[in-house]
């Protein structure tokens, strides 16, 4: 098993999102991948070249963008934020 399901809630725009995303991946090509396909399929218009926080809802971990999706606690049924910081 590669993927793991997650569900992305975006606080923002008040919507969340269920997504498969690869485990042997780092945070940072993660948060990229996540702000392009949001942005691509349901055109809220997020900036790919803002800074994003990935937050774990439920233990409020903040995940550094260098760890790997794998080494982290997210599994499947994970719900993450995705926060812009300005």
């Amino acid at each position: 098993m590669n993927k793991v399901l997650i569900k992305l809630l975006l606080p923002e725009f008040d919507t969340e999102f269920d997504i498969l995303i690869p485990i042997n991946e780092v945070v940072w090509k993660i948060k990229k991948l996540l702000v392009k396909s949001v942005s691509d399929l349901e055109g809220i218009s997020l900036n790919i070249n803002d800074n994003y926080i990935l937050m774990n809802k439920t233990n409020s971990r903040i995940y550094n963008n260098n760890e790997i999706i794998i080494d982290t606690d997210i599994r499947n049924s994970t719900e993450l934020l995705l926060i812009t910081n300005k």
